[in-house]
């Protein structure tokens, strides 16, 4: 019987207490009180970073809703129909937005058409053509840097090559091709990352099944990545329409009291691109424009730029999460 016990120690030796270091001897009491100790350390540090979290997230919350709150006491008042369809004048009362938001619907309009197509296609070459090498890993290291550019280097890059060589001159054009540069990063990044939330095992299946690459990203990889796709698309138009420095580079107009030609012609094709190449201004530059001026009623003019300028960004943002539902609610994984 001793030499079982003997043996049975030596096979299952007991194991070593507990401790900081992980040496040392004690008893069980001795390893429980350290392991309550440890825990009760984790909680505690736990409680604390909860707690800077949550009071970093209320400041900010707060700070959001008093300024909205002030813009919409000073701004709501201006609020009214002939404040969406009046022209800005040298006079408060009669000044409005039409050439701003009408110029800022087209400026946008050309940023998405040249940067949404691109910029996916890049993103998904990038990810599922290209080549893992040296010069990929250039180009992404390049991608995630301009990302992180000030705008004005992007206003200044659509001066000289869209206004003084390609000729496009200070036009709608020019400014949907410098913010459609601002944000093309953004959309190649937010394909990326969206395509690599994939399975493998889903492309797999595909070309188990003898689907080709290309049969394999039109069926599967794009449908499965369009929210997150979208989430980086309206993410990026919702920056660039705020965006003040690239347009006022480029030769937006501070006061324009005209709106551009129509886009729609009485004769074949019906189409008009006269529009492309007429003078714009948009929502920030009037803001800027009527803040910059000495009255009172000016500031709040601008006050309530600023709310339906809130409210355009909100509702972009709105429109994505909903179509982002719908598609995860029709794809099944």
């Amino acid at each position: 019987m001793n030499k079982s016990k003997v043996k049975s120690q030596k096979s299952n030796p007991p194991l070593p207490p507990f401790t900081k270091g992980g040496r040392g001897g004690g008893t069980n009491s001795e390893r429980q009180t350290d392991i309550k100790k440890l825990i009760k350390c984790n909680k505690f540090r736990n409680n604390v970073f909860l707690i800077v979290g949550l009071l970093s997230t209320l400041i900010g919350l707060v700070l959001l809703f008093a300024l909205m709150v002030d813009l919409f006491i000073d701004g709501f008042p201006r609020l009214s129909y002939k404040f969406f369809t009046s022209f800005p004048s040298r006079f408060p009362d009669e000044a409005g937005i039409l050439s701003a938001w009408v110029g800022s619907f087209l400026v946008l309009l050309v940023t998405a058409f040249a940067a949404i197509p691109l910029g996916v296609a890049a993103g998904i070459y990038l990810e599922e053509y290209a080549r893992k090498n040296w010069l990929t890993d250039i180009i992404e290291i390049n991608i995630a840097n301009l990302a992180g550019v000030p705008s004005i280097v992007y206003g200044l890059l659509a001066l000289g090559l869209f206004v003084y060589l390609f000729k496009f001159g200070e036009s709608i054009l020019t400014g949907g091709l410098a913010l459609a540069l601002l944000i093309l990063p953004m959309v190649i990044m937010a394909t990326r990352e969206s395509i690599r939330a994939i399975p493998n095992s889903i492309r797999e299946a595909s070309y188990a099944l003898g689907a080709t690459k290309w049969q394999t990203v039109q069926s599967h990889i794009i449908p499965y990545s369009t929210g997150g796709i979208l989430t980086g698309v309206i993410i990026g138009l919702s920056r660039a329409i705020g965006e003040t420095a690239p347009i006022i580079t480029v030769g937006a107009l501070t006061f324009i009291a005209f709106l551009p030609s129509s886009p729609i012609s009485s004769v074949f094709p019906f189409i008009n691109f006269k529009w492309l190449f007429d003078p714009f201004t948009v929502m920030p530059i009037q803001m800027f424009n009527w803040v910059s001026r000495p009255q009172h009623e000016f500031q709040l003019n601008a006050a309530a730029a600023g709310i339906v300028l809130m409210i355009m960004t909100l509702l972009m943002n709105g429109l994505a999460i909903y179509i982002r539902y719908r598609f995860r609610k029709k794809i099944k994984w």
